[in-house]
């Protein structure tokens, strides 16, 4: 057990820890911001995420309960309005499911909704993390690696493509001539 609670300290979990705090920390900051610089950044922050969460250690959970959820409705709501105000037209995506999962098939993504789902975990993660409680902070480190196997993981890579599209897209339609229609118009 003793070696467990050091794996909360370890190079792989702390540099986790940074970068989701990192990420967490520039979405919170994108007020002036605009859409097409918040995605060149994400595109970069995304992968060195999807690497580091990759290399979390496989804990067991101590705690009976789950830690607690810090990301409200309302923090998550205004974090997605935020986002796709700025994302504007170029948020919707094609998303291709994989066969053999229940949702299989072909449906829309939303940029801004991935993202913000992504920041929901990582910030729970970021808060229980600096909880400085051992045994909260190994539940943190176990449950986020179960969400990035089973959720945000998948999510990141989708959005991280759709990312990719918009940012080297030929076409003329990218974030930036977006916002510049929507100034005109207003």
């Amino acid at each position: 057990m003793e070696k467990e609670e050091k794996v909360i300290y370890s190079r792989q979990v702390v540099e986790f820890a940074a970068s989701a705090n990192e990420y967490c920390k520039y979405l919170e900051g994108t007020k002036d911001i605009n859409g097409i610089e918040i995605l060149k950044v994400m595109q970069r922050l995304l992968s060195f995420i999807y690497l580091r969460a990759s290399l979390l250690p496989l804990l067991d959970p101590l705690l009976e309960e789950p830690n607690e959820k810090t990301v409200t409705e309302f923090d998550w709501t205004r974090m997605h309005d935020n986002l796709l105000t700025k994302i504007g037209n170029n948020d919707p995506f094609p998303v291709i499911v994989s066969v053999g999962d229940p949702s299989d098939g072909l449906y829309t993504g939303s940029i801004s909704e991935y993202l913000t789902d992504i920041y929901q975990d990582l910030k729970d993660f970021v808060v229980s993390y600096k909880s400085g409680q051992e045994d909260v902070m190994n539940d943190a480190v176990w449950e986020v690696l179960m969400n990035f196997e089973e959720f945000w993981g998948k999510k990141l890579l989708n959005v991280l493509s759709a990312i990719h599209t918009v940012l080297y897209s030929e076409a003329d339609g990218n974030v930036e001539n977006d916002q510049k229609d929507d100034d005109e118009t207003v």
